[in-house]
């Protein structure tokens, strides 16, 4: 059976604590996501999702697509797709600005990158994807019209990146004018 003390020190513990004049630490509070968590939570693995693919079409693109565990017949041809010349934009391998677009948006898309209370990450976040999805719809046509083969592996990416686009958007516009207040 509980003592008065031990009554006493119940209540004192459910008290909401004050400041008093020894505490000069700020308080913490709660501070609830700006979207919601699910968003987060999708976002984030999705990224890691396509990083992981990039990483392993990066891989391919420089040790050699034979390493690709891809059909190289028929329709399904990755390695047709990856040693084409549509393999390259600006000089650069597709397979390296998939890996710097998905280590970017990892990067805005983890739990930190949401919590940030500056405008232009979720901004940059927004504009990224929207530049993303560009870049995917001109590698399909490519795959589809321009090679006739396409990738799995590639298709991963194209697919994750469609899905984030559709995640970022439908909450962007609550996510910038919160900040913005």
């Amino acid at each position: 059976m509980p003592n008065a003390h031990d009554t006493r020190d119940a209540e004192l513990a459910a008290e909401p604590r004050g400041r008093d004049e020894h505490d000069d630490a700020p308080r913490r509070t709660h501070t609830p996501w700006p979207v919601p968590s699910s968003a987060v939570v999708a976002s984030f693995l999705l990224s890691l999702v396509g990083l992981g693919l990039s990483i392993y079409l990066t891989i391919a693109h420089f040790a050699g697509a034979h390493i690709l565990a891809c059909s190289s017949t028929g329709t399904v041809d990755c390695t047709a797709v990856t040693t084409s010349p549509q393999s390259y934009f600006l000089g650069a391998p597709v397979a390296v600005l998939g890996l710097g677009f998905y280590v970017l948006l990892t990067i805005l898309n983890s739990p930190w990158g949401w919590r940030a209370r500056h405008y232009w990450v979720h901004v940059a976040r927004l504009v990224l994807i929207g530049i993303g999805m560009c870049f995917v719809l001109w590698l399909i046509g490519a795959e589809l019209l321009i090679i006739n083969h396409v990738c799995l592996y590639c298709t991963g990416v194209h697919v994750v990146t469609f899905i984030l686009l559709i995640v970022i958007t439908r909450v962007a516009s609550a996510q910038l004018a919160r900040e913005q207040r």
